[in-house]
């Protein structure tokens, strides 16, 4: 009577890229040495700053990606389970080792260059923290194949016809994700009614019509709260929005320039001259 073996327990890290092919490969490859048991975590972060609008938009998204790579492993033969975590990955991976036994770690990343948790330097915290066990890294370039990501940066324009045109004519032109960043107008207030109306219009607008979109209101300074979601996301290009010259204080500080220079990304600039926002837009926000 043959003994039988227990399977290792490998804990997959990833969120984005939970459904590129590098990942899945990786973990057929190492179910190929010995029976092997997958316990998937894909964290999503909040913004350190501000809070998202439509929260649950990110976890659905994270949660889609989650059930087509549990379905994938199983039908390779490999048992997997796993679930959506609303903290940081550190913080997911530290939760994780508390409970349930793991021998060994794979983390999935995009490429250094559109990777947040490589600037952030995620890999070598997570190896830190495992101690002795082996953690493998593996670099997915989905956004090659499922599309870009778009940062969008407007505030009092976001719902401005020549912004929302760009955003549709972006989606045309291939696949792509947008995240809206709004920074809020009064720093000294601790709610922005009038900026959470603005963009949730405008998400509500863009989705109706199909277009993957997301959004958050962010800290007073523009600037700031791109670099942000530039450190925290993957970005691909930039769009900003502002009024004209004579009426942006954001082009006044060389908005569009400094991003240009610190983010070595696309950076577009779209020229809102009024809002010209119909009221039952707005009406859908309520």
């Amino acid at each position: 009577m043959s003994e039988e073996v227990t399977p290792t327990s490998v804990l997959v890290v990833a969120n984005e890229t939970l459904t590129g092919d590098e990942l899945l490969a990786a973990v057929r490859q190492r179910a190929e040495r010995g029976p092997i048991r997958v316990a998937v975590v894909a964290p999503v972060s909040l913004p350190r700053q501000g809070y998202v609008v439509y929260s649950d938009s990110r976890r659905a998204s994270a949660g889609r990606r989650l059930e087509r790579t549990l379905e994938s492993l199983r039908r390779a033969g490999i048992p997997a389970h796993g679930g959506v975590f609303e903290d940081d990955p550190l913080s997911a991976v530290k939760d994780i080792l508390g409970v349930e036994p793991v021998d060994e770690i794979i983390v999935s990343t995009h490429p250094e260059t559109r990777s947040g948790w490589l600037r952030k330097n995620l890999l070598a915290e997570i190896r830190r923290i495992a101690g002795d066990r082996p953690v493998e890294h593996v670099v997915a370039d989905v956004a090659a194949r499922e599309g870009v990501n778009v940062l969008v940066v407007a505030n009092e324009t976001v719902l401005g016809a020549t912004l929302l045109d760009r955003i549709r004519r972006r989606a045309q032109e291939g696949p792509a994700s947008f995240l809206i960043v709004s920074p809020q107008s009064d720093p000294s207030a601790a709610a922005h009614p009038e900026a959470v109306r603005r963009l949730r219009a405008a998400l509500a607008e863009l989705r109706s019509e199909g277009i993957d979109v997301h959004g958050q209101i962010a800290q007073p300074d523009p600037y700031t709260a791109a670099m942000n979601a530039v450190k925290d996301e993957r970005i691909d290009e930039i769009v900003v929005s502002t009024f004209p010259g004579t009426r942006s204080g954001w082009l006044r500080r060389d908005l569009v320039g400094r991003l240009r220079s610190d983010t070595a990304l696309p950076v577009e600039h779209v020229i809102v001259e009024a809002p010209g926002v119909r009221r039952e837009v707005l009406d859908r926000a309520l």
